[in-house]
């Protein structure tokens, strides 16, 4: 089988299968994203004190910076549904280690609301990975301009 004959099948389905609401919980994915990106770079120091604790704690400050600005700039791409696929790739790792490194520590109980937003918005992240940014993106209007453009 050809992986990019499947890619397509894959984004056809999930285009013809696109509910509107779906494209609404996008955008508030991406805007959750540019808050959290907000937060982290206005109290950078309480981000650098969750890093220390950390298993890597000799890459906070570089981690520190990294989560803020793809949190912000990442969120946005999402939101408005522009190379939503990239900019969920750059989310992934984040998520992952906030997953699996930084918020465990807290246990898996009700009043550890870090855990369980991570592990929904990584769901999400992985959700819209497959079935793509949906009808209201610009990643569809480019898609649907440059379908004009060429016949």
């Amino acid at each position: 089988m050809n992986l990019t004959h499947d890619m397509h099948r894959v984004e056809h389905w999930a285009d013809t299968h696109h509910p509107i609401w779906v494209d609404f919980l996008r955008v508030g994915l991406g805007i959750f994203l540019m808050v959290k990106g907000i937060m982290f770079l206005g109290d950078s120091e309480a981000l650098f004190a969750m890093l220390r604790k950390s298993e890597f704690p000799w890459v906070s400050i570089g981690l520190a910076h990294y989560v803020g600005f793809a949190h912000l700039v990442g969120g946005f791409l999402i939101a408005i549904g522009m190379i939503t696929r990239v900019a969920i790739l750059f989310q992934l790792p984040i998520l992952l280690g906030a997953v699996f490194f930084i918020n465990p520590d807290r246990g898996f109980y009700s009043e550890n609301t870090e855990l369980w937003s991570s592990i929904l918005v990584l769901i999400l992240l992985i959700v819209f990975f497959i079935f793509g940014s949906g009808k209201f993106s610009v990643d569809h209007r480019i898609k649907k301009s440059k379908k004009d453009w060429l016949y």
